[in-house]
């Protein structure tokens, strides 16, 4: 889900313990996949045909995707698939997409659950092979506003397989910003009476929401992705952003101190996620969140298969689980997301958990632009400039911050 994850296992009991009580997106946001300016992956072959298990497989995941009960004895959807296809789940808790990708070139791991940040780089770098979605039988009901989007997939071949997905929303505590915000504009406004306050997402893809406020109240920027920034464009993007470091009282990564932060008054307006709504809230916090009127950023993960896989059946047999109605379902509720294959709905123990996720309202993810890796190549199909790629971003963010 997105570029810097920390999930701790008390805060990942609160999660199930809350579930317990209770086309497009990007599209609007990303459209179809296809390479940029005439970029082509590495010519990689997908698997053909599907074998035996190898009698393991390894994998790369966020905290909280691959639980086998260790954590909470009620949260276990790996010890049933071991039983099953005989392969043992070996799984590493990456940090962040960047370790996740340098884990991956280790040619160690099977299986990498990606973030949109992550993907194309593993994508270009022939990391990961095309995905045979023929020989993963629960790919059919993955939502198809997930399927086939620029950041898992590269002219009409797929290169995973959605998990799930969720928007970048704009928080406030009712108590303290007393007119509801319908406008990203306020967390960018200068002189902001909430200075210090402020709290926005620390990671350079943080800039795409920049950009995302950009595309609607400076047209002539002419951003039609906010992925895709030439030099003009990303010098606004990033001009802005420094303007609105004046006013942040910190950045957050750390899902559980953005909580902490509005409980205790010290952050009162900023991104957030529903997840955090909905702890915030079970905490007694006077908060609400809105997706603003000029849209926002979001995220869906991948689940990708290394080129270099030693258990390659297994990490099918792997990618077809997890999609699964009923692991995914189980994951949607125990991380906080909207379930990627649609019979998940029906499979959640809170039965309102779909709607909270926004899961099967295609409307409201038409708004949203999820993370995708930023190159060279502009990825808004422009072939006569370049864009800054994601080590300028990620170069930027380190003198936006200061």
């Amino acid at each position: 889900m997105r570029s810097t994850k920390w999930w701790t296992a008390a805060a990942a009991v609160g999660l199930l313990a809350l579930a317990a009580c209770g086309d497009s997106g990007g599209g609007g946001a990303g459209g179809t996949g296809g390479g940029p300016g005439g970029l082509k992956p590495p010519n990689i072959d997908k698997l053909a045909t599907l074998g035996a298990g190898e009698g393991s497989v390894n994998i790369v995941a966020w905290a909280g995707y691959v639980e086998n009960g260790s954590t909470d004895p009620k949260v276990d959807w790996v010890t049933g698939f071991e039983k099953e296809t005989g392969c043992k789940v070996n799984v590493k808790i990456g940090g962040t997409s960047d370790e996740m990708v340098t884990l991956m070139k280790t040619g160690e791991y099977d299986v990498v659950s990606a973030s949109g940040d992550a993907s194309l780089r593993l994508i270009y770098g022939g990391d990961v092979a095309p995905v045979n979605t023929d020989l993963i039988p629960n790919y059919k009901d993955v939502f198809d506003g997930l399927k086939m989007k620029a950041w898992n997939s590269v002219d009409g071949v797929s290169y995973g397989v959605p998990h799930g997905r969720g928007a970048n929303l704009l928080m406030y505590r009712t108590d303290v910003v007393k007119t509801a915000p319908t406008s990203w504009g306020v967390v960018f406004d200068a002189n902001s009476p909430y200075k210090g306050k402020v709290t926005a997402y620390d990671s350079p893809i943080y800039i795409a929401d920049a950009a995302v406020y950009l595309m609607k109240t400076k047209p002539d920027l002419g951003i039609k992705n906010p992925y895709a920034l030439d030099d003009k464009q990303f010098a606004a993007a990033v001009d802005l952003l420094k303007q609105q470091n004046q006013v942040i009282g910190e950045y957050w990564s750390d899902y559980t101190k953005e909580i902490s932060a509005f409980k205790a008054g010290n952050s009162v307006l900023g991104t957030t996620w529903q997840v955090i709504v909905n702890l915030a809230k079970a905490d007694s916090v006077p908060v609400e969140a809105i997706l603003p009127e000029e849209g926002a950023t979001g995220w869906s993960d991948t689940w990708m298969v290394s080129s270099k896989a030693k258990h390659p059946n297994c990490a099918y047999k792997w990618v077809n689980h997890i999609v699964s109605p009923e692991a995914n379902a189980a994951v949607a509720e125990w991380f906080g997301e909207a379930p990627s294959n649609k019979l998940a709905c029906a499979k959640t123990a809170a039965k309102d958990h779909c709607a909270t996720f926004h899961a099967e309202d295609e409307a409201y993810f038409g708004k949203v632009w999820y993370w995708t890796t930023p190159l060279s190549q502009c990825i808004d199909g422009r072939t006569d400039v370049k864009c800054k790629d994601y080590a300028a971003w990620t170069q930027a963010w380190t003198e936006i911050k200061g």
